[in-house]
């Protein structure tokens, strides 16, 4: 088995290395600009697309840069440098629920050929096809099947990074990993835009619009409406996780979903593009008056006042516990991973019913629900 990965790693590795440090990357004839993500950029040459992504966590520097290249022409004599793709892609691994449920609204999820860490993935497609052995389970995302996943032979491997995080064994195979940071973008329009990202590998970038064009309508027309609210509600998120709380960062997609529903994000003058970890009494310090509380969870049951206030007695004491306004996501019942990075607007329009109930009268919660007492 070793001998086999070790020829396998070199094949790919030559694969993914031919020929991609040749030309300039200012040779390069015509920039697409993405309107709302930060994070990427697609660049046409000649015979080839570019798409940079760049780095969230130092915007001086490149993360990744990927040469594509359709694969049903022979390769251009030269090159700008990055890891060569041919496209479309015809079978993926997927590291994230999110990006399967992206893959599937663009009409490949039978391009999907190996996921990690399938219990947390709740698309039907994906369950059943880890029940009937067309999609293989390769394990944790930390420390994937390798030799699994090379039997599978995927064309590229779709992850998130983290930072200073690389991929391990998986790096050596030479297989293609397309870093995605979408979650890193600090809007969530621009967090959307990634779906065009994606097309490109799979050449499908007419649909990547058309389904992009209609989340800024609607996510647009709700914005729109929840800027005339009255008020501006704090509000807390989550709870407690070992030791700390992790809260919206101010520059985070879910804060800017939370000022764009008409409500006021208590840490947002912090510059974090991420959650912030925080101990439980600087959460208690400045958030125990806010008016609502936004609690995501996963498991069999609905949850109550009663196992709140008995997996911590003094999450009694906030003020949105004791005036019974703690709305609740069970992530076990709803795809609210799975929709929430394209379709922004239906979270949203549960945020402004939740916050300001006489804008959206006739609307019913999709995600959300009233915790039960």
């Amino acid at each position: 088995m070793k001998a086999k990965f070790f020829l396998l790693a070199s094949f790919a590795l030559l694969l993914s290395c031919r020929g991609v440090r040749e030309k300039s990357a200012s040779e390069c004839v015509d920039s697409l600009r993405a309107e709302h993500a930060t994070c990427f950029g697609i660049t046409r040459g000649e015979g080839y697309t570019l798409a940079e992504v760049r780095d969230p966590w130092d915007t001086t520097r490149t993360l990744h840069r990927y040469v594509l290249v359709d694969r049903s022409v022979p390769l251009p004599d030269a090159l700008p440098e990055g890891t060569l793709v041919r496209t479309p892609l015809r079978r993926v691994v997927v590291y994230s629920s999110a990006h399967c449920g992206m893959l599937d609204e663009l009409g490949l999820a039978d391009r999907i050929v190996g996921v990690c860490e399938s219990r947390f993935i709740d698309l039907p497609f994906v369950r059943e096809g880890v029940s009937r052995g067309t999609i293989a389970d390769l394990g944790e995302a930390s420390s994937p099947d390798v030799e699994r996943m090379i039997e599978i032979a995927p064309e590229a491997v779709i992850a998130s990074p983290l930072e200073n995080t690389g991929y391990g064994r998986v790096e050596k195979t030479g297989i293609p990993i397309v870093e995605c940071v979408d979650y890193m973008e600090n809007s969530p329009l621009g967090r959307a835009e990634w779906v065009r990202f994606m097309a490109l590998f799979f050449e499908r970038m007419p649909t990547a619009d058309s389904l992009f064009g209609a989340t800024v309508a609607a996510y647009d027309s709700l914005r729109r409406l929840a800027a005339g609210a009255t008020d501006r509600p704090q509000v807390l998120t989550e709870r407690k996780y070992g030791a700390s709380w992790y809260v919206p960062g101010g520059r985070s997609y879910m804060a800017c979903l939370l000022r764009d529903a008409g409500a006021d994000p208590i840490w947002s003058e912090t510059p974090d593009r991420g959650s912030v970890p925080l101990s439980f009494e600087a959460v208690f310090d400045r958030a125990r008056s806010a008016r609502f509380w936004l609690v995501k969870y996963n498991g069999p049951q609905r949850m109550t006042y009663d196992d709140l206030r008995n997996e911590n007695e003094a999450y009694a004491r906030f003020s949105a516990f004791e005036n019974r306004r703690i709305f609740v996501c069970n992530t076990a019942e709803v795809p609210y991973y799975e929709e929430l990075p394209l379709h922004p607007d239906r979270v949203l329009g549960d945020l402004i019913r939740i916050f300001h109930p006489e804008l959206l009268p006739e609307s019913r919660l999709r995600y959300y629900n009233e915790m039960d007492r």
